[in-house]
C-alpha cells in the first residue's frame, strides 16, 4: 500500500517542486459577467487593481448612439515574483479629452489602473493612468501594438497571453470629424 501511495504522490511532489517560484502562463482572463462593466456610457470611472497586481486584459465596446463613448472592463493579475514587491504607486498626468496623446508610466511603472471622465462637449474622455513601480527593474523593451482597435468604432478585447508582458501605457488618436 505504501508503495502505491509513493507512486501516486511522487509525481505530484515533483510537479509542485518544479513550479515553486516559477512564473505562470495565465489565460483566458475572467472579466466577470459580460454585462459587468466598470462604467456606464457618458460617466466617469476609477478602476484600480488590488495591491501587487497589474492590468493584463482590457475589453471595450463602442456605441456611436451613446455619445461615441465606450464601455470598459479590465482584468488584473499578480505581477511576476521576479519583479519583487510594489514600492510606490501614483497617478500620472491627465490626458485631456479632445486631443491626441501618448503616455507611458514614468519611472519604470506598470499600469495598475485607470481613471476616466467623459466630456459631452467633445464626445471624448480624459484619462489618467495609475502606475506602480516594483522593487526590481522590469527587464523589457517596449513597443506599441497597433492591433486594438484598428478603427475607432471597433470593439476590443486585448489580453496579455504570456506572463512577463505588461501594459506600460497607451496612445490615442482623435478626429474632430469622427469624434
Amino acid at each position: 500500500m505504501d508503495l502505491i501511495l509513493l507512486c501516486v504522490f511522487l509525481p505530484l511532489v515533483s510537479v509542485a517542486w518544479g513550479q515553486h517560484g516559477a512564473d505562470y502562463y495565465y489565460g483566458p482572463y475572467n472579466y466577470g459577467d459580460n454585462d459587468e462593466w466598470v462604467n456606464v456610457y457618458r460617466q466617469g470611472f476609477n478602476f484600480q487593481c488590488p495591491h501587487g497586481q497589474v492590468v493584463v486584459a482590457i475589453r471595450s465596446v463602442f456605441s456611436k448612439k451613446e455619445g461615441s463613448d465606450r464601455l470598459w472592463n479590465y482584468a488584473c493579475m499578480p505581477a511576476a515574483q521576479s519583479l519583487g514587491e510594489p514600492t510606490e504607486c501614483w497617478w500620472e498626468e491627465i490626458n485631456r479629452a479632445g486631443t491626441e496623446w501618448y503616455q507611458t508610466c514614468s519611472d519604470n511603472g506598470l499600469v495598475a489602473g485607470f481613471q476616466s471622465q467623459y466630456f459631452p462637449s467633445v464626445l471624448d474622455r480624459e484619462w489618467q493612468f495609475y502606475c506602480c513601480r516594483y522593487s526590481r527593474r522590469c527587464p523589457y523593451s517596449c513597443w506599441l501594438t497597433t492591433e486594438y482597435p484598428g478603427h475607432y468604432g471597433e470593439d476590443m478585447d486585448m489580453m496579455m497571453y504570456a506572463y512577463d508582458y505588461y501594459i506600460r501605457g497607451a496612445t490615442t488618436t482623435f478626429s474632430a470629424v469622427d469624434r
